[in-house]
């Protein structure tokens, strides 16, 4: 009998508690700091007397043989796939790179953009591609960018003809828009089947305006916050993002007040997310202000503690922590967190296919065409199709991987120049945030 390779123990942050982890076997267990040691002596060798306590840990697979942890390892991973194949794929398609905001952060920034504009005929190709290779699928698309929803005729009526061809098609729609005409385009929305909008503030009117400003100058926030009223009003999902560093951070609160006396954190059509500003493709201007993945939440979680009521407005999930709260139970072992070329593709206007929105409109991480002609880079969508952690060096001695799924493919190559390398995600430091947060702050 051995202690688990999966198992995930740690010091609850701020407490005098610990936590114990193991997505293989689905169990998990605050521990006091007596159980804790017990734990500590069994995962260093030492020899153990206590048999209840020690039988307990047997039964909940912290303690268990090895022939017995692979081949539970195995049926769960086969089940992973299994699953994964009926999932619905999301599916970008790019009309356009343009905006009409001077974002000072935006990644897009030093793209080339492809000459020319989007033709019909090239939206009856991506929809005749999509019935063809992912016929029996769920899917749906989302519209992203550049801005989609630039408000001139020739856009409306190009957004127009896609929500056509995707009502035809029996498909829903989101779209990823800076949100500052979302009152111009509301006519054209409410035709087809809308499934989510996303839309970008990162705080409150001042801090907003000072980093998310038109072309040429001028202010937008109020703009798209009558925006968001009007999608709320006409049963439209909004996802509310905002983007985050070390510039806008202490906006948090103020937003969230903000939301809260809008009124938008009690509608049903209403949800947050938090984005993390970092480096993609190319040097922020100032890297200093960016964030890692594990100090931001630290930060918010700082925050959090002085301003509770953030919480109405956005919850922070601490890797596995909020969902084990409000479900009572892990979820499922992740084998892959990346959906690049499984369950998310991305499409443009110049006719390419691209692996996710990380890599859509860098020309040399085009992975073929569909237009005018449908030409596949085989080896290297076999190359994303294989990512996960079975096939990441990295991962497989990593006692988080079925929490962390050997992170963003994009990100990895971006820093190691392999596809099948981990993105490593600061699990175990998150979940001692979490466990704190969820069990014993928040909630208490």
């Amino acid at each position: 009998m051995q202690f688990s390779r999966y198992n995930i123990f740690s010091k609850i942050r701020d407490s005098e508690n610990y936590f114990i982890v193991n997505l293989l076997s689905g169990n998990a267990d605050i521990l006091d700091k007596a159980d804790a040691l017990k734990i500590e002596a069994i995962r260093n060798g030492e020899s153990f007397q206590e048999d209840g306590f020690y039988n307990e840990l047997i039964e909940k697979g912290y303690i268990t043989e090895e022939s017995r942890e692979k081949k539970e390892y195995r049926k769960k991973y086969l089940d992973f796939i299994d699953s994964r194949e009926k999932d619905e794929i999301q599916i970008f398609f790019v009309p356009n790179y343009t905006c009409n905001f001077a974002c000072s952060y935006c990644y897009q920034d030093q793209y080339v953009n492809q000459p020319g504009e989007l033709k019909t005929g090239v939206i009856d190709a991506f929809f005749s591609y999509l019935q063809e290779k992912f016929a029996g699928r769920k899917k749906y698309i989302t519209i992203f960018g550049g801005e989609p929803l630039l408000n001139s005729p020739k856009q409306k009526q190009i957004i127009s003809y896609i929500i056509d061809k995707a009502t035809l098609a029996g498909l829903e729609l989101c779209f990823v828009t800076n949100g500052y005409y979302l009152e111009e385009y509301m006519p054209v929305l409410l035709k087809g089947k809308i499934r989510e909008i996303q839309v970008t503030l990162d705080g409150t009117e001042k801090v907003h305006d000072s980093r998310r400003f038109l072309k040429g100058g001028g202010k937008t926030f109020e703009k798209i916050s009558k925006g968001i009223d009007l999608c709320l009003q006409n049963k439209i999902n909004v996802n509310l993002r905002m983007v985050i560093d070390r510039d806008n951070i202490d906006n948090l609160p103020e937003l969230a007040d903000y939301a809260i006396k809008r009124g938008w954190t009690i509608s049903d059509y209403f949800k947050t997310q938090i984005g993390r500003n970092y480096e993609l493709h190319h040097c922020q201007s100032a890297p200093g202000r960016l964030f890692d993945r594990l100090s931001l939440y630290e930060s918010i979680y700082e925050l959090v503690k002085r301003h509770p009521h953030i919480t109405k407005f956005y919850k922070p999930a601490y890797s596995i922590s909020k969902y084990l709260w409000e479900n009572g139970e892990l979820p499922d072992p992740l084998f892959d967190s990346c959906p690049a070329c499984k369950t998310e593709w991305a499409f443009d206007y110049t006719g390419n296919i691209y692996s996710c929105t990380a890599t859509v409109g860098k020309k040399e991480e085009s992975l073929g065409t569909f237009f005018p002609d449908i030409k596949l880079k085989e080896e290297i969508i076999e190359q994303w199709e294989s990512r996960d952690v079975t096939s990441i060096p990295g991962c497989s001695d990593c006692s988080v991987q079925l929490a962390c799924g050997g992170g963003c493919g994009s990100l990895a190559k971006n820093n190691t120049g392999s596809i099948c390398s981990a993105d490593c995600r600061p699990v175990k430091e998150l979940m001692e945030l979490g466990f704190n947060a969820w069990f014993e702050n928040y909630n208490s």
